[in-house]
């Protein structure tokens, strides 16, 4: 069927193409009577604005503002590596984006950088952001100055930021826990916790999920309280070393973070004497070495690439008032074992 263009509504409302435009665009000039003449062919002809050739017609641009951690994480040198991608693509398309590198376990760093934002500077932020009150407080301040926030990975649903792109992470953490319970198939013993920080959504929410349903469905199984790594390899590699020697009674083991090479390292030197059920997250090239070698049992993970796109298409959407396709942005969980591992061409080291 042909789409109904500004024509069509111009001549419905026996009007020129011009008022049509002012109409739309709520510009002055125009008579009352002429704005429901218009308004009403609208509505009989279900007319949508094109909004892409529009902007196209005005030369819009839309600046936008990724700010992603600059760490040895894998998964967050993944979502760096994907926006530059799409920030080259998409240049052409006068959508240009800007990189900006925060520590995103340092709360007023993340603060700082999110106060010298406004909308002289960009149209729409997207930022992987740490849940502590001062940057919610920055988060609602960069929206009352007109610029629209998205939290990526990581959310802050207490603050004004206008749509979340991640993982549902209390199921994330619930698929961990069931995981390790049905690994474990009965045994007793503990169950041990690395995280980056607490402080994170993220890992606060896959922590909860995780251990609710260990305590509900296991209960068998005991564990221990979280240790924080910072997502630093050789930080979890000693952690994890204090928790073997503490706790000989150790038979399962969730990262909720990153940080996995140090974490592998250390149950590849264990391997002799005792055999960790072991669940992590994210696929790389080094976690999934260590599913193929049994180092480590399932990975689960997110597309990074995913996210990236769904967060301009959300922050677009944002800037021109148009509504969010939720179907098209929803990031799933996906599930990995050595079985049904893919292609990984490409794919950034982690450290």
């Amino acid at each position: 069927m042909r789409r109904i263009t500004i024509h069509d509504v111009a001549a419905r409302a026996g009007v020129s193409l011009a008022t049509v435009d002012r109409v739309l665009n709520n510009r002055a000039g125009v008579r009352k009577i002429t704005i429901e003449k218009v308004q009403s062919a609208v509505r009989e002809l279900n007319y949508t604005p094109d909004v892409h050739a529009a902007n196209l017609a005005k030369r819009r641009t839309y600046r936008l503002k990724f700010l992603l951690p600059n760490s040895a994480n894998g998964f967050m040198q993944d979502l760096v590596r994907e926006a530059r991608e799409r920030a080259n693509a998409l240049r052409a398309e006068r959508v240009l984006i800007e990189i900006i590198p925060i520590d995103a376990f340092d709360s007023h760093a993340v603060t700082g950088t999110l106060a010298i934002l406004d909308r002289s500077t960009c149209d729409g932020v997207a930022v992987v952001a740490p849940a502590f009150p001062e940057v919610r407080a920055a988060i609602d301040r960069l929206q009352e100055r007109g610029v629209h926030v998205v939290t990526l990975v990581s959310d802050h649903p207490a603050s004004t930021r206008r749509h979340f792109i991640g993982i549902n992470n209390d199921a994330a953490g619930r698929v961990a826990g069931r995981l390790l319970g049905r690994f474990l198939g009965g045994r007793q013993g503990k169950i041990g916790f690395l995280a980056g920080s607490l402080g994170l959504r993220d890992h606060a929410e896959r922590y909860g999920g995780c251990t609710d349903v260990l305590a509900r469905e296991f209960p068998d199984l005991t564990f221990l309280p979280v240790l924080e790594g910072r997502d630093d390899p050789d930080r979890n590699a000693a952690l994890l070393r204090r928790m073997l020697d503490e706790h000989p009674d150790l038979i399962g083991l969730y990262n909720i973070g990153a940080g996995n090479q140090g974490v592998i390292e250390t149950l590849k030197q264990a391997a002799a004497d005792r055999k960790i059920t072991f669940v992590a997250h994210e696929l790389t090239p080094q976690t999934r070495a260590a599913l193929e070698d049994d180092v480590l049992d399932a990975v689960i993970a997110q597309d990074p690439g995913h996210e990236v796109r769904s967060a301009i298409r959300v922050l677009k959407s944002l800037c021109d008032l148009a509504p969010i396709v939720e179907g098209q942005e929803r990031i799933r969980i996906d599930i990995f074992l050595k079985d049904n591992l893919p292609d990984l061409t490409g794919a950034a080291p982690e450290t």
